[in-house]
C-alpha cells in the first residue's frame, strides 16, 4: 500500500511517500501549482499511484483551527470527493520548523527552490509523524 503525504499551498505542494511494509516516508517532489491546487493534489494522488493520502493539517500553536486550516480543511473535503482512496489529514504543527533545520534530501521533481524542498521535508516529516502514531503501542 501506498502512503502519499502533502504539504499543501497554494503555490507549492510538497509531496512525501511511504509503503505500509517499510514505513518510512521519504520526500518525493516539490509540485508547483499553475492553476486550482485541489486538481494539483489529485492529480498527485494519480501519478504516485496512492491507497491513501495523508494532508498536514496547519492548525496553530494551540491546536486550533485558523483560517488557512479552514481553508485546508474545504480542500481536503474536496479532494475526497474527487479520488476513491481514504484522504486524512495529520497536525503539521512545526513541521516546516522541523524542514528548515533538518538536512533536506532534495527528492525528484518539479522543484527546485530551496524553499520548496522544505515543502518535501516537511511533507516527509508530518508523513513520518503519522506513521509513527498508526503503530501498535507496547
Amino acid at each position: 500500500m501506498r502512503i502519499i503525504g502533502i504539504d499543501f499551498g497554494e503555490k507549492r505542494i510538497g509531496v512525501a511517500a511511504a509503503d505500509d511494509r517499510l514505513r518510512v516516508a521519504v520526500p518525493v517532489e516539490i509540485a508547483h501549482v499553475d492553476g486550482d491546487p485541489v486538481e494539483a493534489v489529485v492529480g498527485i494522488a494519480l501519478e504516485q499511484r496512492a491507497d491513501e493520502l495523508v494532508v498536514g493539517m496547519p492548525l496553530s500553536l494551540t491546536g486550533a483551527e485558523g483560517p488557512q486550516a479552514q481553508r485546508v480543511r474545504r480542500a481536503v473535503e474536496e479532494i475526497a470527493r474527487r479520488v476513491a482512496i481514504p484522504v486524512r489529514t495529520y497536525d503539521e504543527r512545526l513541521t516546516t520548523a522541523q524542514a528548515r533545520r533538518g538536512p533536506v534530501a532534495p527528492g525528484r521533481g518539479r522543484g527546485g527552490q530551496r524553499g520548496g524542498h522544505r515543502d518535501a521535508a516537511a511533507a516527509a516529516i508530518m508523513l513520518q509523524a503519522y506513521l509513527d502514531s498508526q503503530r501498535p503501542h507496547g
